[in-house]
């Protein structure tokens, strides 16, 4: 008898229960935090505007190592052939999809104090953050650089050549040509740097003032409870990567633009000469 009441008491116990409604308290705290959040990031609140600003510090700076690396090192490969050409290509266009935290260890063990980069004291600083977003910024870069740059040496590259362009110049005018697709491929790395939690956590180690930036933040700040900060961040956030797609849909149509209007030029062209 005993033995059947504790099962149904236990089966009682187990029962999932049903989910409740959210209550007017929950959602009368949410809308709290979310206008004392729309405040603080419309008053220029200075905790809140002093991480963004370490971060699109930081992300610019690693955004711009990964072009000067990465434009250079795609344009490159896309020009020219070498024994396992297609073996770099195929681990360059894996490290696309490289773990952020992985980066993030890896630079850490390279920048300990046992580590081969301990003595130069950069851990825990902006500059180790830089370092590991830049990983992370190169290979798209990269990438994206060499795929662009063999498509349009497709079309203009053999007649380079014929006019006697070595590698390295074509490289460099097919780049000069396709500068406003460049542009494009920039922000989309701006954007992969800006919105990483993973690499920065480790080598920064977010600490407040010195390495906290946005995504860090958030995190800690949710973990926390404070979401006011964390959500006015999140806004932040949020309108940084808006203007990041709206300026790259903006370099698609001017691209575009160009081009149409020197088809029309073209046949403008070949209209007189014709009629001539």
């Amino acid at each position: 008898m005993l033995t059947t009441q504790s099962r149904r008491l236990t089966t009682a116990h187990n029962r999932p229960q049903p989910l409740q409604p959210l209550t007017q308290s929950s959602m009368g705290s949410f809308t709290e935090s979310l206008t004392l959040a729309l405040h603080m990031a419309t008053r220029w609140d200075p905790v809140l505007w002093q991480v963004v600003g370490l971060s699109l510090q930081v992300s610019g700076m690693a955004t711009l190592i990964g072009a000067l690396i990465g434009l250079v090192a795609g344009a490159g490969l896309a020009v020219t052939t070498f024994p396992g050409h297609r073996l770099v290509v195929a681990l360059l266009n894996t490290l696309l999809a490289l773990p952020s935290v992985v980066v993030g260890l890896v630079v850490y063990l390279l920048l300990s104090r046992t580590g081969p980069l301990g003595s130069l004291g950069i851990l825990f600083t902006p500059t180790a953050m830089v370092v590991a977003q830049s990983v992370l910024v190169v290979p798209v870069v990269t990438a994206l650089t060499r795929q662009l740059v063999a498509d349009a040496a497709h079309g203009n590259g053999e007649q380079l050549r014929s006019l006697g362009a070595r590698p390295p110049a074509v490289a460099a005018l097919l780049l000069v040509h396709e500068r406003w697709a460049l542009l494009t491929i920039l922000l989309t790395a701006f954007g992969r740097a800006v919105s990483e939690v993973g690499a920065v956590m480790v080598v920064g180690g977010n600490i407040a003032g010195v390495t906290r930036v946005m995504t860090t933040t958030i995190a800690l700040e949710t973990s926390k409870g404070d979401l006011p900060l964390a959500l006015g961040l999140g806004i932040v956030l949020l309108s940084v990567v808006a203007l990041i797609n709206l300026g790259i849909a903006g370099l698609q149509w001017m691209q575009r633009e160009q081009e149409s209007s020197g088809t029309r030029s073209r046949d403008i062209a070949q209209g007189v000469g014709g009629g001539a």
